[in-house]
């Protein structure tokens, strides 16, 4: 008998989310009919412009905000209503490192351990591998403001990493970098994801970026729809890879309307 393959480890099923107008005209929609599957270890880049709906999209997926409408399924679980079922099983990466400046490297990445309640001595063990790991051995004592930015993001990496979830979220975690720094940062994160086994969905402004990160890119238009989606493997390089890269700013120069395809378009 033929075993059925496994459940998408997330699924957003027609999401709508709307929100009230601030001074109170109505309302607007950010996100519009959103419908996607990601499997387990995928990395799946969302690439699109300021205002698309990437965050909305984010915030959902992370239980922050309930949809208007429609579905969003993680691990079998709906993520704002069952917010608590996801405690530790869910790592974020955030766009500026929001380590704790009175805090040092080793223990900002143990406080993530700490509100999981570990011990401290076994929490301080795992801290003190994820920064070994990321190129932090001798920088365990420094303290944020010692650190450069690329070093305080690969403590904030380590701390998402640490506490061992089951989905990395990251919002755009390199855009305050240096090209070479965030190079070498995106080819290290990817490289630990598919280490450690894990699923990861990550945000990003720029095609190149997306290219590098994503086994899977999604590119979104507003309100948040798929425009665009494509597979990144072994044919997608080369010739294949400026094919896609081509279609990506073709499909980023269109504007957002009634003339959008309801389908998107997909390369295997």
């Amino acid at each position: 008998m033929q075993e059925s393959a496994p459940a998408p480890l997330i699924r957003f099923s027609n999401v709508t989310k709307e929100f009230a107008k601030p001074d109170g005209s109505g309302s607007f929609t950010a996100v519009d009919r959103l419908s996607f599957s990601i499997e387990k270890g995928e990395i799946v880049a969302v690439l699109g412009k300021t205002g698309c709906g990437k965050s909305t999209m984010f915030n959902l997926l992370a239980g922050l905000i309930e949809p208007t409408s429609g579905k969003v399924d993680v691990t079998g679980h709906d993520p704002f209503q069952d917010f608590n079922a996801f405690r530790g099983k869910i790592g974020i990466v955030f766009q500026n490192d929001r380590l704790m400046p009175w805090r040092t490297a080793l223990d900002n990445v143990v406080l993530g351990l700490e509100i999981l309640d570990a011990r401290r001595s076994e929490a301080e063990v795992i801290a003190r591998r994820w920064l070994s790991r990321l190129g932090l051995s001798g920088h365990e004592g420094d303290y944020p403001h010692a650190l450069s930015g690329g070093m305080r993001q690969r403590v904030s990496i380590a701390r998402a990493f640490a506490v061992e979830p089951d989905i990395l979220l990251c919002d755009e975690p390199f855009s305050s970098l240096d090209e070479m720094t965030a190079r070498d940062l995106r080819a290290e994160f990817v490289r630990l994801v598919k280490q450690a086994g894990k699923t990861a969905v990550f945000i990003t402004h720029h095609i190149n970026e997306a290219m590098d990160v994503g086994d899977r890119i999604m590119v979104f238009h507003r309100p948040a729809r798929i425009a665009y989606e494509a597979r990144m493997d072994a044919a997608s390089k080369g010739a294949g890879r400026q094919a896609i890269q081509d279609e990506i700013l073709k499909v980023l120069s269109l504007e957002a309307g009634e003339g959008m395809p309801p389908v998107p378009a997909v390369v295997a």
